[in-house]
């Protein structure tokens, strides 16, 4: 098959001459030397035919009299690079005696006086102050050290550190010292030395040990040789790190990402994760800060100027590009609607386009899509519960406990919680059996008649069986008015073939009729198809097929090509019973002849919840745990709380990857499942919940 077009989109050069510029990959190599061929693409450059005194004078202008021309003084700064606006201080100063960033602090105002003044600033100095502003006073801003001395490399961390000595008086190590502990702290010092290894030389050899070191440190014992992870992540160079990351794929069937989700904790865990991601890949990891500053209500807007000034003249267009590529929407057009006034012109002067007049999917971010899913088809995910079956459990005891809590008057609902919320589904079936045998009484009754509201639909939802539930979920899915497609689409796109055999059996012994039946009745179209496609529990569980796979991937693209129906029947004859090992292949090489992310064409070509249905799988396909993250948000994110999707999600999960998913929650959405829960929640219910989740990140 020949290379598609965008193996030279950047650097014109090919197979193994190439570094990926977006993705970093390069090949395999013995002792080589790896040239350093990474094309940064910023928005703002030196501007043609300067003239550092007829820019003062014209700041002077705008500055001077009663009120300020805003527009004159940021559509000047916004078009000079930093090194012009350096030069514009100085001219400022010998013309006309005044300090150019005084004058701008006193005419300007807010958010905008903050962007503009920023904007004068060198590179070193403003790196410094945001460091001096995270440290200073009463509590520490441990999300602005990570992302600085993450995505720095060793020439901007040693200019931060002199600037911050002539700045503020004061080493910056120790007041990093002073203000962080334990690993953390460890790592930043290792960071703040600047001292990584900008070589390119690669030695195989040693990047198979330091894999095996990593995969000794962490996965392969009990505990974590934390050490081990900083010296590694935080001194090898760049090149050697994205063939140990391969490296460490082959020998632990997982990312180093998941190891470190899974061993490490807390901001020390965030600093390790987000020094992998600017390893792999820094424009990406600075699309995601853009958007979890702009998303949901309020702006981080420290976040949003920093990113902004500090990337407007290195690789704002390589960031627009992950940005749109994860978002489905512009930077821009994200900027705008969340902005307003002179701000706002001024930070879209700073982006410099948008992305959506294009409407197509770029060559660049078809490397980052082919990339992301060799990754994905590579690594297998160490899934992991939150709830264990408890120790020296004893039923006959738990049985007589909870008739104890129930009987008289009033409910000791915190006995009930702490016997059903801490045990395993399998030892909560054998209470439910002793209860019977020994009090003759029905224990699922005596909870009904006990509790109420939501506590005694997350209660009952534990005591069923996971086939039980998962009827009783699609039931309720189902009845009524309406029907709640999202849920119909979770459960059966995230259940294994085993687990939907098994809720078609419940569903029949429950209700009395087939879950096809009342899918047929309760939907239609291709939507209703789909559904009983996946109903049938017939998904292949083989491993990828290299060959098939491209055959998959090319009657995939040339679907695209077909009419809508055409498209869609293929879509669904090929995402509805393939494996998923296989998926992440045949998505793998779709982009390749297509040029195109499996998202983004659905996105695009699709609608309703046909768009849902398939738009859930592949999510599923890539990383199961993070869908589930995401509908756990959308439950509780806003005004109202959608329970019935919390409980469903949270007892189904509990005991087989609710760990996974509480750590893709805490990384996409900066906010820990548990802190989520505590503020949409309460009372016993909420207290039941916490229990589930398992703890807090």
């Amino acid at each position: 098959m020949p290379e598609p077009d965008w193996r030279s989109a950047q650097t014109g050069l090919t197979g193994t001459e190439q570094q990926d510029t977006l993705t970093g990959y390069c090949p395999h190599t013995r002792g080589l030397r790896i040239p350093d061929i990474t094309v940064f693409r910023g928005i703002i450059t030196d501007v043609p035919d300067f003239d550092p005194s007829t820019d003062a004078e014209t700041l002077y202008n705008a500055m001077k009299g009663m009120g300020s021309d805003k527009e004159a003084i940021l559509d000047l700064v916004t078009s000079r690079s930093n090194a012009q606006r350096q030069e514009i201080i100085a001219a400022y100063k010998c013309n006309f005696g005044q300090d150019l960033i005084e004058d701008l602090k006193y005419e300007l105002t807010g958010k905008f006086e903050r962007l503009i003044v920023s904007l004068m600033r060198t590179p070193a100095y403003h790196d410094a102050k945001e460091i001096n502003d995270a440290v200073k006073g009463a509590g520490t801003n441990e999300k602005v050290l990570i992302e600085v001395m993450a995505s720095r490399n060793n020439q901007q961390i040693q200019d931060m550190v002199a600037a911050y000595k002539d700045a503020y008086g004061s080493d910056i190590e120790e007041d990093i010292i002073t203000d962080t502990s334990g690993h953390f702290k460890k790592t930043l010092i290792v960071l703040l030395q600047g001292t990584r290894d900008e070589s390119g030389v690669v030695d195989a050899d040693l990047v198979e040990q330091d894999a095996q070191d990593l995969y000794a440190a962490g996965e392969e014992q009990w505990g974590t040789d934390e050490a081990k992870f900083i010296m590694i992540l935080g001194n090898r160079s760049k090149t050697h790190l994205h063939m140990v990351f391969d490296a460490y794929e082959k020998i632990g069937e997982t990312t180093i990402e998941d190891s470190i989700k899974n061993e490490l904790s807390g901001d020390f865990e965030r600093l390790m994760l987000a020094v992998v991601q600017c390893i792999r890949n820094v424009p990406m990891f600075y699309a995601k800060r853009l958007y979890k500053s702009m998303k949901g209500l309020g702006t981080v807007d420290n976040t949003l100027i920093r990113i902004m000034i500090s990337r407007s003249e290195i690789d704002m267009l390589d960031i627009r590009e992950c940005f749109r590529l994860l978002y489905e929407k512009s930077l821009y057009n994200m900027i705008k609607d969340d902005t307003s006034g002179d701000y706002k012109r001024t930070l879209l002067n700073l982006c410099g386009g948008d992305d959506d007049l294009a409407g197509e999917f770029f060559p660049e971010a078809a490397q980052i899509a082919y990339k992301m899913w060799e990754t994905s088809a590579m690594t297998k995910v160490q899934l992991r519960p939150t709830l264990r079956p408890a120790h020296d459990f004893d039923p006959a005891a738990d049985a007589q406990a909870l008739r104890k809590a129930m009987k008289g008057f009033g409910t000791d609902e915190d006995i009930i919680i702490d016997i059903i919320a801490q045990k395993s589904n399998a030892q909560r079936q054998e209470i439910r059996q002793t209860f019977k045998s020994l009090l003759g009484r029905d224990l699922m009754k005596d909870l009904k008649s006990e509790l109420s509201k939501n506590l005694e639909r997350l209660i009952i939802g534990l005591m069923l069986t996971p086939a039980e539930f998962d009827a009783k979920m699609m039931k309720k899915a189902m009845e009524g008015a309406g029907t709640d497609e999202h849920a119909l689409i979770e459960i059966l796109v995230t259940r294994s073939s085993e687990q939907i055999l098994a809720m078609n059996a419940a569903y029949q012994a429950g209700y009395s009729k087939s879950m096809e039946e009342a899918i047929n009745s309760d939907t239609s179209g291709l939507f209703c198809r789909i559904l009983v496609s996946l109903a049938q529990g017939a998904r292949e569980e083989d491993p990828a097929n290299e060959e098939r796979a491209n055959a998959d991937a090319q009657e995939l693209a040339d679907a695209c090509n077909a009419d809508s129906d055409d498209m869609e029947n293929k879509f669904m004859s090929i995402l509805c019973t393939r494996s998923f090992p296989h998926l992440r292949r045949v998505f793998q090489e779709f982009v390749r002849y297509s040029n195109k992310d499996i998202e983004q064409i659905i996105k695009k070509e699709m609608s309703g919840d046909v768009k849902n249905a398939f738009y859930a799988i592949v999510r599923s396909v890539k990383n199961q745990p993070s869908y589930l993250a995401d509908r756990l948000y959308k439950a509780m994110k806003g005004l109202g709380t959608d329970d019935r999707a919390l409980i469903r999600i949270m007892v189904s999960r509990s005991e087989i990857d609710l760990f996974n998913i509480r750590k893709e929650f805490k990384e996409t959405h900066d906010v820990s499942l548990h802190e989520f829960i505590q503020g949409d929640t309460s009372g016993d219910y909420r207290k039941t919940l916490q229990l589930l989740c398992g703890g807090e990140d």
